[in-house]
């Protein structure tokens, strides 16, 4: 955890949870520039996986609200920022293999 100005601990869900939405953002966008690119007859399966990776960042975002609407029960709301936090990882790491499988052309 860290700390504000006045020495207060701020959960990790406080930055998770914009993090993931902005990263949801992101994920839109690319579909629909893939979508936009595309051309007839030849298609990659770049933004199926893209809308995966969204879903992905959605279970991030969700479970990071619920910890913090949950802080009154400690026990819950740390489970929930621990799976908030594990989604938003392997999140990250979907979008960057895709990023890679992408610019070499095997998706």
């Amino acid at each position: 955890m860290s700390q504000d100005t006045h020495g207060r601990k701020i959960a990790l869900s406080h930055h998770i949870l914009p993090t993931s939405g902005t990263m949801i953002g992101i994920c839109m966008t690319l579909i629909g520039l893939v979508k936009v690119t595309e051309l007839k007859g030849q298609s990659s399966h770049v933004d199926e996986y893209a809308a995966l990776a969204t879903l992905v960042f959605l279970a991030s975002a969700m479970s990071s609200y619920l910890s913090l609407r949950m802080e009154d029960n400690v026990v819950a709301s740390r489970r929930l920022e621990l799976f908030a936090d594990q989604c938003f990882l392997l999140g990250l790491v979907a979008i960057v293999g895709i990023g890679v499988l992408f610019a070499y052309s095997v998706i």
